[in-house]
């Protein structure tokens, strides 16, 4: 029998997910003109690294910094990958969506902007909390949800910050964000690329490597697939699949897998970095 609370959502961690490794951030964003809140795990022996890739994983609405990890356990899952040399080591940095409601959209707003948060603050701060990271490790961007619709339309905006996105589940229209919001989105950006994935990567050029999933139960399923074929459509580039599943942890935890590969695929045909001269 659950307990009556008087919150509008609840979001627990798993304790049975091991928390060692991770380690914990609360910077002052000048995007955010506030506190903000981020998870961060290394690789074993990131100390002895230099420009270390960056992942940073991005949750869905009612969500914060620890969801990847303490309900994903995105760190166990490329902790085992790079054991067994399946993917180059790489740190994950999950920040939170800046806390704004149910959610912010990674959108910028009329006060704060949430976008810089992700884009510009991030890689800077896991290069302060973090030495084996600097401005010259390649940034991997992923996100579920909420997320999800975050990376595919980062990648657009930003083509050249980003190796390569994925997506998990994405949302792919703002406008379906009412249906979860308690509040009015009223000052959101109204720039046609925060709105739609698809005005976002049909506007850019030069996109990085894509990938999107979506679980055959997922109440997404069909803005997903709608996507995929306008992208057909349109000629821009991606990998595209399609799972048994719905929208929840089962799904993401499983899938983050492919994602984590799909990165350490775009990873190994990189250039090697350039020496300082």
């Amino acid at each position: 029998m659950s307990v009556p609370h008087p919150f509008r959502t609840l979001e627990l961690s798993d304790p049975a997910i091991d928390p060692r490794g991770l380690r914990f951030a609360t910077v002052k964003s000048a995007a955010l003109a506030q506190r903000a809140d981020v998870t961060l795990w290394l690789p074993p022996g990131a100390s002895s690294l230099r420009d270390l890739p960056l992942a940073i994983l991005l949750h869905g609405v009612y969500g914060s910094h620890w969801a990847w990890a303490l309900k994903g356990n995105a760190h166990g899952t490329a902790a085992g990958l790079i054991a067994a040399g399946s993917i180059p080591p790489m740190a994950l940095l999950m920040p939170s969506d800046g806390l704004w409601g149910d959610g912010s959209g990674y959108v910028r707003h009329a006060d704060r902007d949430y976008e810089a948060w992700i884009v510009d603050e991030l890689p800077a701060l896991a290069a302060a909390a973090a030495p084996c990271c600097s401005a010259r490790s390649p940034l991997l961007l992923a996100g579920l949800s909420m997320g999800g619709f975050a990376a595919l339309r980062l990648a657009g905006k930003h083509p050249r910050r980003f190796v390569a996105v994925s997506a998990h589940s994405a949302m792919t229209e703002l406008a379906q964000y009412d249906a979860l919001l308690a509040e009015a989105r009223d000052d959101w950006s109204r720039d046609p690329r925060d709105a739609s994935v698809l005005a976002a990567l049909g506007q850019a050029a030069g996109l990085p490597p894509l990938r999107f999933d979506c679980g055959r139960g997922d109440p997404f399923i069909g803005a997903n697939r709608a996507l995929h074929a306008a992208l057909d459509a349109r000629g821009i580039a991606h990998l595209y699949a399609e799972h048994d599943g719905g929208h929840d942890w089962t799904y993401w935890s499983r899938h983050l897998d492919d994602t984590l590969r799909f990165f350490g695929a775009v990873l190994h045909d990189l250039p090697p970095p350039q020496e300082d001269a």
